[in-house]
């Protein structure tokens, strides 16, 4: 099971991007979170796991940080933003657009950096940190994992 702070963050993930449903793999197990859009109230349903099938070829993901947290390099100062849910990345709105950010821009708090679309929502990522983007992790349309980095940022 989820410890309670984790289901708190879920919860308000869920609110602030008015998701009706959240289904994700967790250390303890999968969790899947249904709220009723007439009432305040989240659901905990309980989700069975299905049978995991790794190819000997396949590696195991990548260790996930924590939103906005330094990378690897402590002394390099950098930051990342991370995806607040699964789902497929988007750098702009539409295939023809120009991208929310590329690198070298700088962000504040409510930048909005990407949209990472949902259960055929798509939500708009804001930076959560002030900088200069100095990579773009991902590609568009690539399927992200919750907590994935997404960007580094250099604060500042």
């Amino acid at each position: 099971m989820v410890d309670i702070k984790t289901l708190k963050q879920l919860i308000k993930l869920m609110v602030d991007n008015d998701l009706t449903e959240l289904d994700i793999e967790a250390e303890g197990g999968p969790v899947k979170l249904k709220r009723n859009s007439q009432s305040p109230g989240v659901q905990l349903v309980p989700a069975v796991a299905p049978p995991i099938a790794h190819s000997p070829t396949q590696a195991p993901p990548p260790a996930q940080a924590p939103s906005a947290q330094a990378v690897d390099d402590p002394d390099d100062g950098s930051a990342t933003i991370d995806s607040p849910m699964v789902g497929t990345f988007y750098t702009a709105s539409s295939p023809d657009a120009k991208p929310f950010v590329s690198v070298g821009d700088r962000v504040d708090a409510e930048t909005v950096v990407c949209i990472v679309e949902a259960m055929k929502v798509f939500n708009e990522i804001k930076a959560e940190v002030a900088g200069t983007i100095e990579k773009v992790l991902v590609e568009t349309g690539q399927a992200v994992e919750f907590d994935q980095p997404l960007f580094t940022v250099k604060p500042g």
